[in-house]
């Protein structure tokens, strides 16, 4: 039988590009999807009309404005202080040698390991009304009241993020730490240059990839940090996810709460790419 008479033979099919199959459904079914959900409730109104006017007004309520306001504050007070207490703890901890700094690096890790709300909890024993320092100073000068409030305000949300997300900063700046030459360092201190100078001259540059991608991680979860500031129960500080919890769960209005968890969204997918950014220039 020649060629030409010879049946045709089936298409083959590439079955190995089939394993994007069943991560891709995950993706769409556990996240596009209900994403796709508050997208289209953010747009339509109860009766699945669309309600453009609405959303509008949520975006130019006070209560929106204050509540990102307050969000972009303290996200960049706190991030601002991770990066100092980070830079701080990772320069003793990497240059000054003393017993036990690998155990101290290490204690300070289980930090991102523990839920946000125990820092707070243990401010509040600290710090609270009825803490070990308020008791103390009440003690000792027979005041009447507790002299100590910030806790009970921006600054003790601050300091709650501060403590939680330093650890954020201080590992990746670990890691940058033990590639810098010690030669170098060496050499400068046998020039006569002094700590500062060395710090700032020939460790930081080699440290700036690291603290800009621990910076924009700690950047993005502060921005999306919800427990602190619910468990502190800060008196007129209202941050995005916690107005998404009052517009949805005590207000019951589900457009309003799904207009702001748009920007929200938003908000964090562009820190997350800055932060991809960052991470691959470390990595690179």
């Amino acid at each position: 039988m020649s060629d030409a008479a010879a049946p045709p033979r089936g298409v083959k099919v590439d079955l190995g590009a089939l394993w994007v199959a069943p991560p891709l459904i995950a993706l769409a079914v556990l996240f596009l999807y209900p994403l796709a959900l508050i997208a289209h409730a953010a747009v339509y109104d109860a009766t699945d009309v669309v309600n453009l006017p609405a959303a509008w007004a949520t975006l130019g309520s006070r209560a929106f404005v204050n509540a990102l306001f307050n969000t972009a504050e303290i996200a960049l007070a706190a991030t601002a202080g991770s990066l100092a207490l980070g830079l701080t703890l990772a320069l003793i901890i990497a240059f000054v040698p003393f017993p036990g700094a690998t155990f101290v690096a290490r204690l300070i890790d289980t930090f991102i390991a523990l839920p946000t709300f125990l820092a707070t909890l243990a401010f509040t024993f600290l710090y609270g009304s009825a803490g070990v320092l308020n008791g103390a100073l009440v003690q000792a000068f027979h005041l009447s009241d507790a002299p100590v409030h910030f806790l009970y305000s921006a600054w003790g949300v601050i300091l709650a993020e501060v403590t939680v997300y330093s650890p954020f900063v201080l590992r990746p700046l670990l890691a940058a730490f033990s590639q810098v030459d010690r030669g170098q360092i060496e050499a400068a201190s046998l020039l006569g240059a002094r700590p500062w100078r060395i710090v700032r001259q020939i460790i930081l540059p080699a440290a700036l990839p690291a603290a800009i991608a621990g910076g924009s991680l700690c950047l993005l979860l502060t921005v999306n940090e919800f427990g602190i500031v619910l468990f502190i129960g800060a008196k007129g500080v209202i941050t995005l996810p916690l107005l998404i919890y009052d517009k949805a769960i005590q207000e019951s209005d589900y457009q309003a709460a799904c207009v702001i968890a748009m920007v929200n969204v938003a908000l964090s997918l562009g820190l997350f790419g800055l932060y991809r950014v960052a991470a691959r220039r470390l990595g690179a």
